[in-house]
C-alpha cells in the first residue's frame, strides 16, 4: 500500500519544515501470533508506543513497544503511529484499529484536537488509519481506554459503575458506566487533574493555580520534596521516606492525599461509581498511597459510606488493551 502525504492540517507546528523520518524500529515481541479475530491496538505515550494483537475478550496475543520519538516532531510521531500499525496489520489479519491518544481528544469525530508534549493539532487518526490501512478505526483518549479495560477486565469487573484515576506524571481520570465510558460533550470528560482544589495553591502547566495535578501528581510530589529537602527525589523515594517516618517526605505526601481525596469526594458526590480504581506510577505506592486515602474519605463522606478503592490490575497495558476494547464495539 502506497503512504501519501500527511494532509496540510496534520502537525501544524511543523509547517514549512522538512519532517523528520519515522521512527519505527524492530518490535520487542512477547507473544506469537495465533489465527482468530483481531484488532490492531495502540497506545501513545510520551516515551513509548505500546502495540499489540487483541482477541474480543481482551486477550492480547501480540505485543511490541516502539519508542514515540517526540524529540523528531509532531510530523514524525504521526508517522511513527500509522506505521506501527501498518506494521501490525501485515501481522495477521486484523478488523480493526483502536487508538488511544493524550491530551484533549474528540472520540466522535476520530481527531486528536491537542497535546501539548506531543506537538500537535486536530490530526484526523481515525481517517488517516482507515485511509492508510483500509481498515475502520476508532480514537480514545489513553487514560479513558485505560478506565475502560479495568472496568471491564481489571479492578471494576463486575462493578455497575467504576472511575478510574491515573496518578503519573499527571493526573487524569475517566468514568465508567454500564461498560460504556464516557467521553464528555466536548471529548473532556474526566480531566480531575485541573480540579482546582487549592484556589491559591501552585501554578499548574494549564495556566491555573491550585488544580489537583498540581499537588498530587508524581512529578509534583517530587518536586515539592526537593524544594523543602534541597535533596534530589522522586515520588518513589518519597513514598519510601513516609515509610521511613521523614517528616518532610510525611508533610508533603499528606498534602497530597488531602488533595487527592478533595478531588475524589467531589467525583464520588456527584457520579456515585462502585468504586474506584487507581493506577498510574504512584499507585506502586501500595498501602502507603492506599490507606491514607481509604481513611480520608469518610471525613468527608458523613452522609454516605464511600465506595471501595482497588488498586489498577492491568499495569501499562490497560491503555492498549481498552483500545482495542473500543475497537471491538465498533465492530460487534
Amino acid at each position: 500500500m502506497t503512504i501519501g502525504p500527511l494532509p496540510a492540517r496534520v502537525g501544524r507546528p511543523l509547517a514549512g519544515r522538512p519532517v523528520a523520518a519515522p521512527l519505527v524500529t524492530a518490535p520487542i515481541v512477547t507473544a506469537p501470533v495465533v489465527t482468530e479475530p483481531l484488532v490492531a491496538a495502540l497506545d501513545v505515550g510520551g516515551t513509548t508506543i505500546k502495540a499489540g494483537l487483541v482477541g474480543p475478550d481482551g486477550s492480547v496475543h501480540h505485543s511490541e513497544r516502539h519508542p514515540t520519538g517526540v524529540r523528531r516532531g509532531p510530523d514524525a510521531v504521526i508517522e511513527s503511529i500509522l506505521g506501527v500499525a501498518r506494521g501490525l496489520a501485515r501481522r495477521a489479519p486484523v478488523r480493526g484499529i483502536g487508538l488511544g491518544v493524550p491530551g484533549i481528544v474528540d472520540s466522535a469525530a476520530g481527531i486528536a484536537r491537542y497535546a501539548a508534549n506531543l506537538g500537535w493539532r486536530d490530526v484526523p487518526f481515525a481517517r488517516l488509519l482507515t485511509e492508510r490501512l483500509g481498515l475502520p478505526a476508532v480514537l480514545g483518549h489513553d487514560v479513558r481506554n485505560g478506565a475502560l479495560a479495568e472496568a471491564r477486565l481489571g479492578a471494576g469487573a463486575g462493578m455497575p459503575s467504576v472511575y478510574f484515576l491515573a496518578i503519573g506524571t499527571g493526573v487524569a481520570g475517566g468514568q465508567v458506566s454500564g461498560g460504556v465510558v464516557d467521553d464528555g460533550a466536548s471529548g473532556q470528560a474526566g480531566e480531575i487533574g485541573h480540579l482546582v482544589v487549592r484556589p491559591r495553591g501552585p501554578r499548574c502547566n494549564c495556566g491555573n493555580r491550585g488544580c489537583l495535578e498540581a499537588i498530587a501528581s508524581a512529578s509534583r510530589i517530587a518536586a515539592a520534596y526537593r524544594r523543602r529537602a534541597r535533596t534530589r527525589g522522586s515520588a518513589a523515594d518519597v513514598a519510601r521516606l513516609v515509610a521511613d517516618g521523614d517528616p518532610t517526605a510525611r508533610a508533603v505526601w499528606t498534602e497530597a492525599i488531602a488533595a487527592l481525596a478533595d478531588a475524589l469526594t467531589a467525583q464520588i458526590v456527584l457520579a456515585d461509581p462502585g468504586c474506584i480504581v487507581i493506577g498510574g506510577g504512584l499507585s506502586l505506592a501500595g498501602p502507603t498511597l492506599f490507606d491514607p486515602l481509604r481513611a480520608a474519605l469518610p471525613q468527608r463522606l458523613t452522609f454516605r459510606e464511600p465506595p471501595p478503592i482497588r488498586p489498577a490490575e492491568l499495569g501499562d497495558r490497560a491503555g492498549m488493551v481498552g483500545a482495542a476494547l473500543r475497537a471491538w464495539d465498533m465492530l460487534l
